[in-house]
């Protein structure tokens, strides 16, 4: 670990403060840039050079050094947090304990998050994969693939851009469900949309609701559609595509991963798991910092998705408020006057807060993940933004 003294002066004033900079996470990422055979290859060592050497990322790396000092740990973050441009990363930082209780293992770059709802953005885009390749359509109803879903005139488009209408399965199944020591499933909470039709919040396609069901439905959808276990198809098709080699979907009847984060009350008590814990598609992936940016980075590539996946993926698709906020297929969008796009999602469950954000403009990357549940997270992308040259940026948490 080294330590260095940044000094810093804004607006006349002088901040100092020490940056511990993991060399574990340097030599983690030259060892992962030799070694990889996937599809995720390592950046270019000359554009890498490049930004670096930049005087405009130098005086960057200072603010954002200032920045995690002053504001975010002493906000109380236990996490992880890269910053990276074109690929290439220029902020690095761990901080805090993988687990309170035992306090046996500090977060390092190989420490692995409930990334939330962070987890839509893989199941929108397995959607996306599975139709680019004709194995389904975007516009087939969900009968489909559940022929005795009660809620009709749902399109898979309709749940992956949360026009559907439907209720929110976090919310009707407290009162009807049961066994509340037995985790649920996808198919258990499909049942009971069969048997007790709890009311629909709007008609389909009438406006934008955000709700955990439609991402719950597509990931039953994508193993009907497969013949695959949704944990399978994501590590086949995507984590070990990208060398994401420390991502996983959470499975709570098995025993933990090695670096698997406990999620954490904002006092450091363990926030354990509920029955809700054992449905995926809308939650449910453990990923670590670097992984995420490879993710990031398989987006600005043809390798697993065609540009016009892309383009489909970031078209907004809710227009009945006016204002650059709007939802795509699986990802928050917020679209400018000039066209210019930021496509991201943040994250929150139990006391995991997640930041995934994509200034696509310059290809700039904010991932700040949280174990300990701590709101600054969110508060956290709008200076990093500023800091990054935009102005813009969102503090919105949700589930």
């Amino acid at each position: 670990m080294k330590a260095a003294l940044i000094v810093l002066t804004i607006s006349g004033i002088t901040f100092s403060a020490v940056s511990a900079c993991s060399s574990n996470a340097a030599n983690n990422r030259k060892k992962t840039a030799k070694q990889d055979t996937t599809i995720s290859k390592a950046v270019p060592d000359e554009l890498t050079a490049a930004v670096l050497s930049s005087p405009h990322t130098k005086a960057q790396q200072q603010e954002l050094a200032n920045f995690y000092q002053t504001q975010l740990l002493r906000g109380g973050f236990n996490g992880s947090i890269i910053v990276a441009k074109k690929g290439v990363v220029i902020f690095e930082q761990y901080h805090g304990l993988e687990n309170y209780r035992t306090k046996s293992s500090f977060i390092t770059d190989s420490s692995s998050f409930q990334m939330a709802s962070v987890s839509k953005t893989f199941t929108g885009m397995g959607i996306m994969w599975l139709a680019e390749r004709q194995k389904l359509s975007l516009d087939d109803n969900i009968q489909k693939y559940i022929p005795g879903f009660p809620y009709m005139g749902i399109t898979l488009r309709m749940l992956l851009s949360h026009r559907s209408g439907l209720p929110n399965y976090l919310y009707f199944c407290d009162s009807i469900w049961p066994d509340k020591d037995k985790f649920l499933t996808n198919d258990d909470v499909i049942a009971l949309m069969e048997k007790h039709k709890p009311p629909v919040q709007h008609q389909p396609n009438t406006h934008f609701q955000y709700c955990n069901t439609n991402f719950m439905l597509l990931g039953s959808v994508i193993e009907k559609v497969t013949g695959q276990k949704y944990a399978n198809f994501m590590q086949q098709t995507f984590f070990a595509p990208l060398g994401m080699n420390n991502t996983f979907v959470y499975d709570p009847s098995t025993a933990a991963r090695p670096h698997q984060t406990v999620s954490h009350k904002y006092n450091g008590q363990a926030e354990p798991d509920t029955y809700f814990d054992g449905v995926i598609g809308d939650k449910g992936i453990y990923s670590t910092a670097q992984d995420m940016l490879k993710w990031d980075q398989a987006m600005y590539s043809d390798k697993i998705f065609s540009p016009e996946t892309i383009k489909a993926a970031y078209t907004p698709y809710s227009h009945e408020k006016a204002g650059v906020r709007n939802y795509g297929l699986g990802w928050r969008l917020m679209v400018y006057p000039d066209s210019s796009k930021i496509v991201y999602h943040n994250g929150w469950w139990h006391g995991n807060n997640t930041v995934f954000y994509r200034i696509i403009k310059d290809t700039t990357t904010i991932i700040i993940l949280g174990n300990k549940y701590n709101r600054n997270i969110y508060h956290a992308v709008k200076p990093i933004s500023a800091i990054m040259g935009h102005g813009n940026g969102d503090e919105e948490g949700e589930e």
